[in-house]
């Protein structure tokens, strides 16, 4: 059994006991959040088009730095700047 789950403006494809990196949720960690299932397969292969997941957040972390680097030759312009996205590391418990 699996859902499809859309949190962040990404859609997931989560099952029980999978853990997820989603965009960062409001919920401190230990708390149980509820999320959206755009759809849900069934063990019996049956398909249902709306349902709920319930997760566990199990901590707040940011993903490894990008860096983006902008440069026009001959003008002697350069510019580094570094980026890390927050995300939330959830752990799927059941999906109802």
């Amino acid at each position: 059994m699996y859902a499809i789950v859309k949190t962040g403006g990404k859609q997931y494809k989560a099952e029980p006991g999978r853990l997820l990196k989603v965009e960062k949720l409001c919920a401190n960690e230990g708390e149980t959040v509820e999320l959206p299932a755009i759809c849900v397969r069934l063990d019996n292969g049956e398909l249902k088009t709306e349902g709920k997941v319930k997760a566990t957040v199990v901590k707040h972390d940011k993903h490894k730095k990008i860096l983006v680097f902008k440069y026009k030759r001959k003008k002697n312009y350069k510019r580094l700047k570094g980026h890390r996205q927050p995300y939330t590391l959830i752990k799927v418990e059941e999906i109802v």
